[in-house]
């Protein structure tokens, strides 16, 4: 496939991922601090929110992670260290992709548990690790 073509995709999945990321992360610091909230209301936004992480968000990371391995298979770019600390910073969204996932399960449980008051800051997390990785990839200062 034509390497315009793969990074045009890659970015495409990225803003999916993200966007789902945010979502979810802003769903879980809202509910965690709304416990009086109505139980009704609370289980259809969690369920829509967990439907739409499976259904999108999970499946735009794995294409991220994919899309991204191949463009720098393809670029030779491994051993460059603006792309070691890309792939840093990837691995750690995606490791707090998989807590906002297992939190909004737990949510969503029949005891309806809290959540870490850390992910209150989930939203921040991503939004500067979004901007590292988008200084890391335009401007490659290593």
């Amino acid at each position: 496939m034509d390497y315009l073509w793969l990074k045009a995709f890659h970015i495409a999945a990225v803003a999916t991922w993200i966007g789902g990321m945010l979502a979810a992360a802003v769903t879980v610091s809202a509910i965690g601090r709304k416990a009086a909230e109505k139980a009704a209301d609370r289980s259809m936004i969690l369920n829509a929110m967990r439907y739409w992480d499976r259904r999108v968000t999970t499946p735009a990371m794995l294409l991220v992670w994919a899309l991204g391995l191949t463009l720098a298979i393809q670029g030779g770019w491994f051993t460059a260290p603006w792309l070691q600390m890309k792939l840093a910073l990837v691995f750690l969204l995606s490791a707090l992709h998989g807590i906002l996932s297992g939190t909004l399960r737990r949510l969503a449980g029949a005891n309806g548990s809290s959540s870490p008051t850390i992910l209150r800051y989930g939203p921040v997390v991503i939004v500067i690790a979004l901007l590292a990785i988008v200084v890391l990839v335009v401007i490659k200062p290593f």
